[in-house]
């Protein structure tokens, strides 16, 4: 017969337990997410709304999207690739899985690691990062003012997912600036953020430049670059992204992710 010692048993009846916590966590505010998003099926995309719009934004527009297409709602997808802690550390491998909603603004993103595991996310206008260590202890859990522009600039960065968030609105406006570049801002309840955004010649945005808080009072230049563009629903979409930090000492690379699967207006949490 197999002696338990229920002394023993303790600290992984905690751990199985605080893992189930944050799961159930991480479900409630995907829900909470989703149950605020409004339906934009109804709404079409045509050319002749970007016959005002600066040049490379409309070769994008032109490129990215189909006349007719309807508007997005929401977005789910998976990922692979790499991830680093900081400067100086070694790449380890990530898998995630991300919810977007476009109206109103918003996202969960829930990334692991062998080591880590952590939740993004900008949910009733408010950003917060969790990361986990080894899956259950909290070691970061940042929110406020810095961290709600942050995770706003995520939100329409990675919009190069759902094109139709990048459309001009009340809340987006293009700027025009050479042949091949614009700026784009969002202005989102008393928050302004923007990107100046490089195009090719074909149409695809290849490079996102912007200034966002690298902690609380560290304003730092940051860089997203984007490539291997397929079509995925008649829209073309990049599968790569590529984070760094813009640093006085020199250009940090912290993440690559590659998109797996895209799955769009499916507001439910993957199984």
């Amino acid at each position: 017969m197999v002696n338990i010692n229920n002394q023993n048993m303790k600290p992984y009846f905690l751990i199985s337990i605080t893992m189930i916590l944050i799961s159930c966590s991480s479900k409630k505010q995907i829900s909470e997410l989703y149950s605020q998003s409004q339906s934009l099926e109804n709404t079409t995309f045509r050319y002749e709304q970007i016959e005002e719009l600066p040049d490379p934004v409309k070769r994008y527009f032109k490129y990215a999207l189909q006349d007719g297409q309807p508007y997005l709602s929401q977005l789910r997808l998976k990922h692979t690739g790499q991830f680093k802690t900081g400067q100086g550390k070694d790449w380890v491998d990530i898998k995630g899985e991300q919810y977007f909603t476009a109206q109103p603004p918003g996202f969960v993103w829930i990334g692991k690691t062998k080591v880590f595991n952590a939740r993004d996310s900008y949910v009733s206008n408010k950003g917060n990062l969790s990361v986990y260590l080894l899956g259950f202890l909290r070691i970061v859990n940042s929110k406020g003012p810095t961290v709600d522009q942050a995770e706003l600039l995520r939100w329409l960065g990675e919009s190069v997912w759902m094109p139709t968030n990048l459309l001009p609105t009340e809340h987006i406006e293009w700027t025009a600036m050479d042949e091949n570049t614009a700026k784009v801002t969002f202005d989102w309840q008393g928050q302004s953020v923007f990107y100046t955004v490089h195009f090719n010649e074909e149409g695809q945005i290849i490079r996102m430049e912007t200034e966002r808080y690298m902690n609380e009072d560290r304003l730092e230049k940051w860089e997203g670059r984007l490539s291997d563009y397929q079509e995925v629903n008649g829209m073309n979409v990049p599968g790569t992204i590529e984070a760094s930090w813009l640093l006085e000492e020199g250009k940090h690379t912290y993440a690559r992710f590659h998109v797996q699967t895209f799955e769009y207006d499916v507001p439910e949490l993957f199984q």
